[in-house]
C-alpha cells in the first residue's frame, strides 16, 4: 500500500478510500536498478521486488536490497523481498556461433564432456543428461525455440533428431518434459545464494522447478538450520509438481504460477486452464497465489501493451490471484515505471468490476491447530457482509490472523497492525492488506486508541463510523483469546 498511489479519495464512493488489493511485485534487474528509477518503481504502488539470482552477481543485488530497503524506510513503507533460487536449470555449453544452425532431421550428440558446441555436437551444465534422459524422449532448446528427440543412447552421448530447428546460443535453457531427473531441487549455487538471502533477512525465498513436496520441505530444512524465518514460494513449472500440486501448496507459503517454464514443459494451450486450476486450489487451501510471465511483455519495447495482455492481466485478477508479477518488464524493459503503473491501472479497474460482482467464496476450514483462527475469520467476514464497515482492522503479532482474514477476501481493505517489522514486510505481498508498523501495544484501550488515531490521521473513516477490529490469540493485550470487536471511530 502507498499513501500517495495505492490509495486516493473515491468522491461520491462508498468507501472514504480506495485500495488496489491485488499485489505487485517487479524484478529488479539493469532496467531498474538504477536508485532514480527503483523510486519511481516503488511510488508507483509496488509491494515487492523479486531478485533474480539467475542473473547478476551477489554483489549486485546486495546494492539494490541496499537501495531499496532505504528509499521504503525514508517513505515508512512496508516493502517485501523475494529472492528467486536458479534451481537446476540445465543450459547449453559453449557454442560455435559460424556453425549454430539446426535444420529438421539434422543428427545431434549431446556428450557428456565440455564441448565448443555446434549443430552438429554440444555439452551442457548437466554431464549426468546422457544417462537420465531415454530414447524417445523430447529435448527442448531456448523455451522449445528447437525440438529434439533421443533416438540413440550410448555411454557417453545422446544421438538426436531435430524435430523443429532454429539458432544455437550460449548458455540457453534446456527442457527435458518427458524425462525423471535425479537432480536436487537444490544446487550448490542454490545454497550459497539461500545463505546470503537468510544473512540479508530477506522476507520470501522462491524455488524453481518444484516437482515434489519434499523439495520445499528441503529448502525449509535448510532455512531453519540456519536461523532463518523466510517464507516459501513454491515456482509451480514442472508436469510433476502438476502430478504433486496439493501436497506442494500445502507445505508452502505462497505459490507462482511460472508461465514461461510451464509453457515449455506442457502443452502451451494448457497454460491457462492450468493457471486457473492452480488458482482455485491455492484459494482454497488459503495460499497466496502469484502468476508470473509476460504479463506485459510487449511493455519490454512499446510504452503501452497489446489489449491481449490488459485482457490476460485483468483475467488473473477476476480469476482471484493475490499478485501479478513482472519479470523482464522491469528487469530489463524499456519501460519499467510505466509497466508497473499500467498493472496498478488495470488491478484498479478490475477490482472495481469485482467489486460489483459481490460474489462470494468461503474456504474450508484449516487442519485441526487452526480451526479457531480460521472460524473467526469466517465470522469477521459475516459481520463485514452485514455491518459494510469501511475498513477491517486486525492486530497481529505473527501475520497469521492477517493471512486469514486475507483469503477470504472481504471487499474491504484489511488494515494490518502489528509491531514485528519483519510481519509488517512480509505482509506486503498478501491481497487487501494494508500492513502497518505500531509501537507494542500495552493493553486492549492503548491498541484501540493507536488504531483510532491512525485512521482518523489518514481519512480512512470519520467519527461515528463504525470499525470491525479482529485480534490474533498471541496478543497479550487480549489474554490469549481471539475477539472480534466493533469499535465506533471517536
Amino acid at each position: 500500500m502507498r499513501s500517495d498511489a495505492r490509495i486516493g479519495v473515491a468522491n461520491g464512493a462508498r468507501y472514504n478510500f480506495v485500495m488496489i488489493k491485488t499485489k505487485t511485485i517487479a524484478t529488479i534487474g539493469p532496467a531498474s536498478r538504477d536508485p532514480a528509477i527503483l523510486k519511481q518503481i516503488l511510488d508507483v504502488g509496488v509491494d515487492a521486488l523479486r531478485l533474480n539470482f539467475s542473473h547478476g552477481t551477489l554483489e549486485d543485488h546486495a546494492l539494490v536490497l541496499q537501495t531499496a530497503r532505504r528509499l521504503a524506510e525514508e517513505r515508512d513503507l512496508p516493502l517485501a523481498i523475494m529472492g528467486d533460487l536458479s534451481g537446476p536449470k540445465i543450459r547449453t555449453g559453449k557454442i560455435d556461433l559460424q556453425h549454430n544452425r539446426m535444420e529438421i532431421g539434422n543428427r545431434l550428440v549431446i556428450q557428456r564432456t565440455e564441448c565448443l558446441g555446434s549443430s552438429q555436437r554440444l555439452s551442457t551444465t548437466y554431464p549426468k543428461i546422457v544417462e537420465e534422459v531415454r530414447v524417445g524422449e523430447r529435448v527442448l532448446i531456448d523455451d522449445g525455440t528447437i525440438e529434439l528427440r533421443v533416438v540413440a543412447r550410448q555411454s557417453d552421448e545422446l544421438i538426436c533428431e531435430c524435430v523443429r530447428g532454429g539458432t544455437l546460443f550460449d548458455r540457453k535453457g534446456i527442457n527435458l518434459p518427458d524425462s525423471r531427473l535425479a537432480v536436487s531441487a537444490l544446487t550448490d549455487k542454490d545454497v550459497t545464494d539461500l545463505q546470503w538471502a537468510i544473512r540479508n533477512r530477506l522476507e520470501y525465498v522462491a524455488l524453481s522447478f518444484v516437482r515434489h513436496p519434499d523439495d520445499i520441505r528441503e529448502l525449509r530444512r535448510h532455512i531453519e538450520s540456519a536461523g532463518g524465518d523466510q517464507e516459501i514460494v513454491a515456482k509451480i513449472e514442472k508436469p510433476q509438481a502438476i502430478e504433486h500440486l496439493d501436497d506442494i501448496i500445502a507445505v508452502s507459503d505462497a505459490v507462482l504460477v511460472a508461465r514461461g517454464d510451464l509453457g515449455v514443459e506442457m502443452s502451451l494451450t494448457a497454460v491457462p486452464v492450468l493457471q486457473k486450476d492452480i488458482v482455485v486450489r491455492c484459494r482454497s487451501a488459503g495460499k497466496p497465489v502469484i502468476i508470473a510471465t509476460q504479463i506485459l511483455q510487449s511493455m519490454m519495447e512499446s510504452a503501452v501493451p497489446t489489449r491481449a495482455e490488459v485482457s490476460d492481466a485483468a483475467n488473473a485478477i477476476l480469476d482471484t490471484a493475490d499478485a501479478l508479477m513482472l519479470t523482464g518488464e522491469t528487469a530489463m524493459g524499456k519501460y519499467p515505471v510505466e509497466a508497473a503503473a499500467v498493472l496498478q491501472q488495470i488491478a484498479q479497474e478490475t477490482e472495481q468490476y469485482q467489486t460489483r460482482l459481490a460474489t462470494t467464496f468461503e474456504p474450508w476450514i484449516e487442519e485441526e491447530h487452526a480451526r479457531v483462527d480460521s472460524s473467526l475469520a469466517a465470522g469477521a467476514k459475516l459481520l463485514a457482509r452485514h455491518l459494510n464497515p469501511p475498513l477491517v482492522v486486525v492486530a497481529t503479532r505473527d501475520g497469521k490472523t492477517a493471512r486469514l482474514l486475507s483469503k477470504h477476501r472481504f471487499e474491504q481493505p484489511i488494515l494490518a497492525l502489528t509491531d514485528n517489522p519483519r510481519t509488517r514486510d512480509k505482509l506486503s505481498l498478501n491481497y487487501g492488506v494494508i500492513p502497518m508498523l505500531i509501537s507494542p501495544p500495552t493493553d486492549g484501550p492503548a491498541l484501540l486508541a493507536t488504531m483510532n488515531r491512525l485512521i482518523l490521521e489518514r481519512n480512512w473513516a470519520k467519527c461515528g463510523d463504525s470499525i470491525l477490529v479482529v485480534t490474533g490469540s498471541n496478543l497479550p493485550t487480549q489474554s490469549g483469546r481471539n475477539t472480534i470487536v466493533v469499535h465506533r471511530i471517536t
